[in-house]
């Protein structure tokens, strides 16, 4: 079986999306149901971390074992690739032992060299660039919740970081549309986000003209890992770029507010839009498990 990766989402085409979305509804009900689904018995994903995490390690390592198979924790702290092992040598190494290897790392680079010598699939559980997954749970929670996203527009408000650029990505694969603002300077990468000519792309320099009409309002952090010296110089920066009850009635009557979490009331967002009727956060957050399960069957079984 030929190895597919996912590093990026557009390395799976819109109908191996639409397949992954499929089997994650089937397998989440049979959870919800209590009833028993192990297609990766003896199957081993190893996890391997150079940032810290809640939510990508739960949600890999718990739905590891809800598939049947187990799961291997690695720091590179603890590991010889924290005393400089070069990512092709670990890569030989690591996939000779195990069935999916998850890395979570800081430069793309690091995951393209490390999967371009590994025999087994390497899942992106994020990188300064990208974040696939968490978009992968967050397009099925609004499906869930909306239906298709396709036409559908998301305003994304704040920092164009890993999950923004990870959000154009999906639009072009999926046809939606992102209307994307940020303060000056913080403005999106065409070419690190991958976009050449997007027509599903369009820049507000005022966040309330770029919710306005949106089916999905979403943010981040103003400071990602990696960049906490700047905090001071972005909290400024960022100070009307928060999403709150005034942008949320510009969108859509019915729009959902989401949140890759973790989340700073007040700063992004505020209290009243995040614990409001229409934030989806913790669905978000919880159906990380059920798309990385079904991504995990796919990648190592091809079903």
């Amino acid at each position: 079986m030929t190895i597919k990766h996912f590093l990026k989402f557009n390395d799976l085409d819109a109908s191996e999306i639409e397949s992954i979305f499929d089997k994650t509804k089937w397998i989440k009900e049979k959870y919800k149901a209590y009833e028993k689904y192990w297609p990766l018995v003896d199957r081993t994903l190893v996890m391997i971390f150079e940032k810290a995490s809640t939510r990508t390690r739960l949600s890999f390592e718990s739905g590891m074992h809800q598939l049947g198979g187990s799961a291997i924790y690695l720091n590179t702290k603890d590991s010889q690739l924290g005393r400089g092992e070069p990512a092709e040598d670990a890569a030989q190494v690591i996939s000779r032992m195990s069935d999916a290897v998850m890395i979570r790392t800081f430069e793309q680079d690091i995951i393209e060299r490390f999967a371009n010598n590994s025999r087994v699939p390497v899942i992106n559980g994020l990188t300064n660039e990208y974040h696939p997954c968490q978009i992968l749970a967050d397009i099925f929670t609004f499906i869930e919740k909306r239906g298709s996203i396709k036409g559908r527009t998301v305003a994304w408000i704040g920092d164009s970081n890993n999950v923004c650029n990870t959000w154009l990505q999906a639009a072009e694969l999926l046809d939606f549309n992102i209307h994307v603002s940020t303060p000056k300077g913080y403005e999106v990468e065409v070419e690190r986000a991958g976009l050449y000519g997007s027509d599903h792309f369009e820049e507000f320099e005022d966040p309330m003209e770029a919710a306005r009409g949106a089916d999905i309002v979403t943010t981040d952090v103003w400071t990602s890992m990696g960049f906490e010296d700047e905090k001071k110089e972005r909290v400024k920066d960022f100070a009307d770029w928060q999403v709150d009850e005034d942008m949320m009635k510009l969108a859509n009557k019915d729009a959902l507010f989401m949140h890759c979490l973790p989340a700073h009331r007040g700063e992004e967002v505020s209290a009243k839009v995040i614990d409001g009727p229409q934030s989806i956060v913790w669905e978000e957050a919880e159906n990380r498990l059920h798309t990385q399960k079904a991504l995990l069957e796919y990648l190592i079984t091809g079903k």
